[in-house]
């Protein structure tokens, strides 16, 4: 029951080339930067992603899309980051773009065990109908297109049917978390981290402090049922945190 890792070098050595990641974060918030690190120095590549986006120059998922480890994105938010837009234009990245609901639901339903769904978001856009360009060609062409999704109607609206996620890995970042591997997380950081966590065969924890003995249950926003690995993170991996944009007034 102990799922406590000494390293997060350790809780990244499976990781090879052409797995699957389902990462969390939103933004630069609740990124799980230590394993993202240890991951970039492993070297794994070829690595398809799912996460709300990519980081930004530098940060998060950014670091291993910068060294050319990612080959395909699924994600909903291209965001601040000049080199995810480059590699994608430039016909080096296959990015699959679809709505941010859409990409929680697809996720929490691939955690529990539900093959697809049916959704209003993306009726009467190329989401339903087809055609958004995955992948384009160095001259410009699109090379992959996304597919026309099966549609149906209940009680007199359409819907479009989308099927759900899974990895072969999840890496997030919680801010507490137990040996067991139940976890907290704080504001934000709770918008994708537990989803991603759901959807991955193996899901590897980093936590900002691990609590001496168990979590109440009441504390609890992710059971340790979802989890597989735990990696409790010094006092300042824990503190070392990046801002996406500084705000004064």
């Amino acid at each position: 029951m102990n799922k406590v890792v000494a390293s997060a070098r350790e809780a990244v050595a499976d990781i090879g080339d052409g797995a699957s990641l389902a990462v969390g974060g939103f933004g630069l918030c609740g990124i799980p930067t230590v394993l993202l690190h240890a991951l970039h120095e492993k070297g794994a590549g070829d690595l398809s992603v799912v996460s709300n986006n990519c980081g930004t120059d530098g940060h998060g998922l950014g670091v291993l899309l910068s060294a050319g480890r990612i080959s395909r994105v699924t994600a909903s938010y291209v965001g601040e980051n000049k080199e995810f837009a480059r590699q994608y234009l430039g016909g080096e990245l296959e990015v699959e773009l679809i709505p941010q609901g859409t990409l929680a639901e697809r996720l929490r339903a691939g955690g529990c065990g539900i093959p697809a769904f049916y959704t209003p978001a993306g009726v009467g856009t190329q989401v339903a109908d087809g055609g958004l360009p995955w992948k384009y060609t160095a001259d410009g062409a699109v090379e992959v297109a996304s597919p026309r999704k099966e549609r149906r109607a209940f009680r007199g609206r359409t819907y479009v049917l989308e099927e759900s996620v899974t990895t072969d890995f999840a890496l997030v970042r919680a801010v507490r978390g137990d040996r067991y591997g139940n976890l907290v997380f704080r504001r934000s950081a709770r918008n994708f981290n537990p989803l991603a966590a759901m959807a991955g065969t193996v899901a590897v924890a980093e936590v900002e402090e691990l609590a001496d003995g168990a979590l109440h249950p009441d504390e609890v926003h992710l059971p340790g049922v979802f989890v597989q690995r735990v990696v409790p993170l010094t006092a300042a991996q824990a503190a070392d945190k990046s801002i996406e944009k500084a705000t004064v007034r």
